[in-house]
């Protein structure tokens, strides 16, 4: 890398022109801050994670952005879970949950959803550079901020000085990993290969646009219905699956749906318009969320799985608390260690409360307790408002939850030998494995 061939100052300078970053860069910028997003890439962009949840929707109102979700959503109004050891299918619906007022949610093509969120980011007065790779960030001495020094696709090179800093570089991780903070979870770990097709079995009415949820041996698939004809097809894999591949990606993806009936059915007239992908490294925690003087949102702090659809909630929530903490670190330096505490607490609770029903959510007692809700002591209106998102704001489902956990370990104790039996073999599925099967990332 040449030297710096110029030198600019702004507030706060994101790094990553995701749903965290794009987000955490309007709102400050709101605030009167001078804001400056650098993004590698360049927008549209292919990117997976296209289902949202209804706890998005407000804050597309806030951005100044639903109408234009709006356009390009598929309506979500419910989700469907499938299993091969019960001969029904179950359908939760988002209307259903505690608080009534957040029925539905949309299906994105995240090119188009974060070339909205990113385009409003620089309609609002955001500094947005694409197609500029962060490669060091030096921070100052006595909390006075930061030298961000990046490189543009073209050879330039530039630097910032920063008040602040915000990570939102998703599962690059660029502070994570330039400070050896990224970790394996150990209790979670999965790879996943995806694809879109056209010609895939919808449902009919109003349920067309709900995600399907199929279990099987080797994990799980997702169905996400999208705008266009267009249906994202993905397989959330144990490691140990992945290293059995000895033909091509796309091959293995085609006997790996096939070991699914239920999905294969629905696809039987399908055709594949894009690439298979796959990545692997799904689960990962980095040990801190913050510094003297930056953040980690969303994907650049953690990831556990997408079996809830939560990543792009998660990511935008986080920015949403993240600029709460700037915004008092930079008016009111005093508070600063105070508000960067709030901001730690607010982060980690999202992956904490989805994680419990993540690392349980393959094992016979959990999939009993999905394919035949009760609601007793009003614990499916809870566990609703959890997958809608709803846990951040003032709905009292956390002792229903609780109520919903104490069930669910009483369930275990009764069928013991089955749940020890599934418990054991976790240990096993999530153990990692060399990369003999997949290179992260890869593509074909």
């Amino acid at each position: 890398m040449s030297e710096p061939t110029a030198s600019c100052a702004c507030d706060v300078l994101v790094i990553g022109g995701g749903p965290a970053g794009s987000t955490a860069a309007t709102l400050l910028a709101g605030k009167g801050y001078r804001v400056v997003l650098l993004e590698k890439a360049h927008h549209p962009r292919f990117h997976i994670g296209e289902s949202l949840l209804p706890a998005n929707l407000p804050m597309f109102e806030r951005l100044g952005v639903a109408d234009e979700m709006r356009r390009i959503g598929m309506e979500k109004w419910g989700a469907e879970f499938v299993s091969p050891w019960h001969a029904h299918r179950q359908v939760f619906q988002f209307g259903d949950a505690w608080d009534k007022s957040m029925p539905h949610a949309y299906q994105v093509k995240r090119a188009d959803f974060d070339h909205i969120l990113i385009r409003n980011a620089a309609k609002r007065g955001v500094q947005v550079i694409e197609g500029c790779r962060v490669r060091d960030v030096e921070f100052l001495a006595r909390g006075a901020g930061a030298i961000v020094k990046a490189e543009h696709e073209d050879g330039r090179s530039e630097q910032w000085q920063t008040r602040f800093v915000v990570d939102a570089s998703g599962r690059d991780t660029f502070m994570a990993n330039r400070l050896k903070a990224k970790h394996r979870n150990p209790r979670h770990n999965s790879a996943a290969m995806y694809a879109h097709f056209e010609g895939v079995t919808r449902n009919a009415g109003r349920a067309e646009g709900n995600i399907c949820i199929f279990w099987f041996e080797h994990g799980w698939f997702w169905l996400i219905p999208l705008q266009d004809g267009v249906t994202s097809i993905g397989a959330t894999v144990w490691p140990y699956y992945m290293k059995t591949r000895r033909e091509p990606l796309p091959e293995f993806f085609d006997k790996t749906i096939a070991q699914c009936p239920a999905l294969a059915e629905r696809l039987k007239d399908a055709r594949i318009v894009t690439p298979v992908e796959a990545t692997g490294n799904f689960s990962y925690m980095t040990d801190h969320t913050h510094g003297d003087n930056y953040v980690l949102l969303g994907d650049a702090f953690a990831f556990i799985d997408p079996v809830f659809s939560s990543g792009v909630m998660l990511a935008m929530q986080s920015a949403v608390f993240g600029a709460e903490a700037i915004d008092t670190c930079l008016r009111e330096p005093e508070r600063r260690m105070a508000a960067l505490a709030r901001f730690d607490k607010a982060v980690r609770r999202g992956p904490t409360e989805f994680s419990w029903f993540i690392y349980r959510i393959t094992s016979p007692t959990m999939r009993e307790l999905f394919m035949g809700p009760r609601n007793i002591l009003r614990m499916k209106e809870a566990l609703l408002s959890l997958l809608a998102g709803d846990i951040f704001g003032k709905t009292p489902i956390w002792r229903s939850l609780l109520a919903f956990k104490v069930l669910y370990y009483a369930s275990s104790v009764l069928n013991f030998r089955r749940s020890f039996a599934a418990w054991r073999r976790r240990r096993v599925n999530i153990q990692p494995v060399d990369a003999g099967g997949l290179q992260s990332d890869e593509q074909v």
